[in-house]
């Protein structure tokens, strides 16, 4: 037995149901503070939960808490992403998918209206031509 042997080792570790919610709290206090900041000055964040090492039942409690808005909206354009509203108006969750339905990536945004559902200046210019070509076609 060598001296190494005679030493006693105890292996701690964090309890599960400590680490069960370790990011679900800190995340809902940066979005309190992005709704502080909305409300002075309109200035909107967005939160990548992508980027944020969640434990177990962290989203799950992050989730919870938000709750479930009135507004839900879908877009489809290279994959879907779904837009909801939580139930603290301001405040959206993000979710990005590929065309085969993959989670890509997931955000909150904190935001008077998601960037997903601003219609692009471009896109509004080439809706008021099509509009006026079809018009014109219909009326000669």
């Amino acid at each position: 037995m060598s001296s190494l042997d005679a030493i006693k080792v105890a292996v701690e570790g964090i309890p599960a149901a400590a680490d069960a919610a370790a990011n679900a709290l800190p995340v809902l206090h940066e979005i309190r503070h992005a709704l502080d900041k909305l409300a002075a000055s309109g200035e909107p964040t967005v939160i990548d939960l992508s980027a944020i090492p969640f434990g177990p039942g962290d989203l799950k409690q992050l989730f919870a808490t938000l709750g479930k808005g009135e507004v839900e909206a879908s877009v489809n354009a290279f994959g879907e992403t779904r837009v909801s509203e939580t139930q603290y108006p301001g405040v959206w969750l993000v979710e990005h998918f590929s065309p085969q339905g993959n989670d890509l990536a997931t955000h909150i945004e904190v935001t008077r209206l998601p960037s997903m559902l601003v219609t692009p200046e471009q896109d509004i210019a080439d809706a008021s031509a099509a509009l006026t070509l079809r018009l014109q076609q219909d009326h000669d």
